[in-house]
C-alpha cells in the first residue's frame, strides 16, 4: 500500500466511516460510552508500559491508539448530537488557558508551591461551577481509580488545603502505628478479618502517603516492583531448572538461597 500523509481530519473521516450505518465494521457499530471503557484504560497502561520499558519507537503507536479512543467518543457524541470532536478541542484547550494565567495571562506565580496552590483553586472553583453544591476538596474524584492512585489523589487534594504533614518523621511513624495496629489485630485470640483488613488498608494508606511525600507515584513504584520480582522469580525458575529441581520439593532456605543467588548476580 502507497504511504500516505494521514491528518487528523483523515483520522476523524476514518473514524465515520467505521461507524457508517450501512458499510461501516460490525464492531465498531455495536460499540457505545460503556463497552469502549475496558479498551480506553488498557490503551493507557499501555502507553504507560511503552515509556516504562524505554520503547520510544513504539510509543506514538501506543498514543494513537490512545487517541483513537477519545475519536470513537467524539464520533459517538456526535451521532447522539451530545458533542464533537471540536467540543473536545475547545474544552480541554479552555481548562488549560484558564488553569495557567502565569503564561497566557498577567499572574506571577514564581514558585511550584504557587503553581500548585493555583491549580487546586482553580479546580475548586471549576468544581462549584458544576455544582453548587461541591464543597468538599474530595468532590468529583472517580471512585473506579486504581486504589493506589484513588488514594494518591485523595491525599493530594488534602495537602492542597493545608491538612498534610510537612515534614517526613511523621509520616514514617505513621507507617509503623499502623503496622503495630495490623500485628494487634492478628494477634488477638480470635481474629476479626473484617478488622484485620481495616488495619491492613490503614498501613497500605499510609505507605502511599510515604510515596507522595518523596514525590513518587505509588503506581510507578508498585508497578516497579512488580517487574523487580517478576525478574528475579524468573531466575529462580531457570536456576532451578538448571539444578533438575521443583520449587515444590524444596525447602524454604533451598529457595532463598536461590533467591539470594539471582539477587547478588544482578
Amino acid at each position: 500500500m502507497e504511504h500516505y500523509n494521514y491528518s487528523l481530519g483523515d483520522l476523524l473521516a476514518i473514524m465515520a466511516a467505521l461507524r457508517d450505518p450501512e458499510n461501516g465494521c460490525p464492531w465498531d457499530l455495536k460499540q457505545d460510552f460503556a463497552s469502549i471503557v475496558p479498551h480506553t484504560l488498557e490503551e493507557a497502561y499501555e502507553v504507560a508500559d511503552t515509556i516504562e520499558r524505554g520503547d520510544i519507537a513504539e510509543l506514538p503507536g501506543e498514543l494513537g491508539d490512545l487517541l483513537f479512543q477519545v475519536v470513537f467518543y467524539s464520533r459517538l457524541g456526535e451521532e447522539q448530537s451530545l458533542f464533537s470532536f471540536g467540543d473536545v478541542v475547545q474544552a480541554i484547550s479552555h481548562k488549560l488557558v484558564r488553569r495557567h494565567p502565569h503564561v497566557f495571562g498577567n499572574a506571577e506565580l514564581d514558585s511550584e508551591e504557587q503553581i500548585k496552590a493555583n491549580w487546586e483553586q482553580t479546580k475548586a472553583e471549576e468544581r462549584r461551577t458544576r455544582d453548587a453544591t461541591a464543597t468538599s476538596a474530595l468532590d468529583d474524584i472517580p471512585r473506579n481509580l486504581p486504589a493506589l492512585s484513588r488514594a494518591n489523589k485523595i491525599q493530594k487534594r488534602c495537602s492542597a488545603v493545608g491538612f498534610d504533614w510537612r515534614e517526613l518523621p511523621p509520616v514514617v511513624d505513621k507507617i509503623h502505628e499502623e503496622l503495630d495496629e495490623v500485628m494487634a489485630e492478628l494477634n488477638r485470640p480470635e481474629q476479626d478479618p473484617e478488622r484485620v483488613a481495616d488495619e491492613l488498608g490503614d498501613l497500605l494508606f499510609a505507605c502511599v502517603n510515604l510515596v507522595r511525600h518523596l514525590k513518587l507515584d505509588p503506581e510507578t513504584v508498585l508497578r516497579r516492583a512488580n517487574d523487580k520480582f517478576e525478574r528475579r522469580y524468573r531466575g529462580v525458575e531457570q536456576a532451578l531448572q538448571a539444578d533438575g529441581k521443583d520449587s515444590r520439593d524444596c525447602s524454604l532456605d533451598e529457595l532463598d538461597g536461590y533467591w539470594r543467588q539471582v539477587k547478588a548476580g544482578e
